[in-house]
């Protein structure tokens, strides 16, 4: 089942019944935590409207919208502190980058418990992790209180198509047998042209493996995306599958460049755990 797990974001307009919803949020709440400390909260977004200002939010990503059920996972320390404080000692976690880091963790193996099950029930799923960089327009939205952070968005629903020209890389290029063996250059370059393909193909192809979202986009509600990423590469002369990852798809600098945003975003949720 899971070898055949893919990211969906073409869905049926069935609606996920309350019966399989509670199923998944009980999954995910039964996931491992660290110290047994549960810092999860999950809001359950059904609601059509809430839906689409949700899909608008993380970048008119349309799967976000037309998905009959989201599930966002946060971060939430703000229920440990008000037990600590009710019960007479003090929760720094939004200070302690241990914390933070444990409670992170704890959040993805949550919806990842998710997903899971999700397959298993013939639902498809989709991870959205624009949600982190517009915190601060999804947080007042979905009114979640100081020391609760936004971590992933999880779009659900029935598949009414699943990729399948998805490429992982090889096992022996990610599995190492009791010391991690150092790959060689040409080694790395060849795992990573067997995974992505060439750049030659025609760009919806190629997209169909590299980039999905654009294919996707394309199909529903918003067209264009493709060419436009085919002219970026003309413009930039990508010439090969990491200048297409590292200069237009994450461009290096730009993605340096919004560390301090990105912490300023986690300050103004309470967390102050990343240092000066």
């Amino acid at each position: 089942m899971l070898m055949k797990r893919r990211s969906v974001r073409n869905f049926k307009t069935d609606e996920v019944g309350e019966d399989v919803v509670e199923k998944l949020v009980r999954a995910a709440a039964n996931a491992p935590t660290g110290g047994n400390m549960e810092p999860l909260s999950i809001i359950v977004v059904r609601d059509a409207e809430r839906r689409a200002k949700l899909g608008e939010m993380v970048g008119s990503q349309p799967w976000v919208k037309n998905a009959p059920l989201s599930m966002i996972f946060c971060l939430d320390f703000y229920r440990l502190k008000r037990w600590a404080a009710a019960s007479g000692v003090d929760f720094r976690g939004d200070e302690a980058l241990s914390h933070f880091l444990i409670g992170y963790a704890d959040v993805m193996c949550a919806a990842q418990t998710a997903v899971v099950l999700a397959e298993d029930l013939g639902l498809g799923s989709v991870y959205v992790g624009t949600i982190q960089y517009v915190a601060d327009e999804v947080r007042p939205y979905f009114e979640m209180p100081t020391h609760v952070f936004p971590v992933i968005l999880l779009s659900l629903g029935y598949p009414k198509t699943i990729p399948r020209g998805v490429r992982k890389l090889k096992r022996e290029v990610v599995v190492h047998r009791e010391t991690y063996r150092a790959l060689s250059d040409d080694e790395i370059i060849a795992a990573y042209d067997d995974k992505y393909g060439s750049l030659d193909e025609n760009a919806e192809r190629y997209f169909e493996r590299t980039f999905a979202e654009a294919v996707e986009a394309d199909k529903q509600d918003t067209p264009g995306w493709v060419e436009a990423y085919r002219e970026q590469m003309k413009t930039l002369a990508i010439k090969n599958n990491a200048e297409f990852l590292f200069k237009l798809r994450y461009p290096s600098d730009r993605m340096v460049e919004l560390k301090a945003e990105e912490i300023a975003t986690f300050k103004r949720a309470g967390f102050d755990c990343f240092g000066p």
